[in-house]
């Protein structure tokens, strides 16, 4: 893995531990009634899609563990269908998926 995309990956872990104290001792239906907590985690997602989207071809495909292209998917899907958007896969993604991906791009990076 070259430099550049251990400092992506890094970033990536940033914003999604920015994301584990966003959503920390808040349930699903606390999530679903606040407006300002969904708008704050879908920027972080839409951020964490944009960095994935930099990562090159090459370390994408030596760690196909971390389903790359679904999560710049999410970027473009939390961009530009909010109104479409359902909250609740945010949810799934950001309080159960995401933190499972950040553990495995810890892993690759250390």
């Amino acid at each position: 893995m070259n430099n550049r995309d251990r400092i992506i990956l890094l970033k990536i872990i940033d914003e999604a531990s920015a994301l584990a104290q966003m959503l920390d001792g808040v349930d699903e239906s606390a999530f679903l009634a606040n407006d300002e907590k969904m708008r704050a985690v879908c920027m972080t997602l839409i951020n964490i899609g944009e960095l994935v989207k930099n990562i090159t071809v090459e370390s994408r495909q030596e760690y196909r563990q971390i389903p790359w292209k679904d999560m710049a998917g999410l970027h473009d899907v939390t961009a530009h269908g909010y109104f479409t958007l359902r909250m609740s896969d945010i949810w799934i993604f950001a309080a159960q998926e995401l933190p499972m991906y950040a553990a495995q791009i810890r892993a690759i990076v250390n």
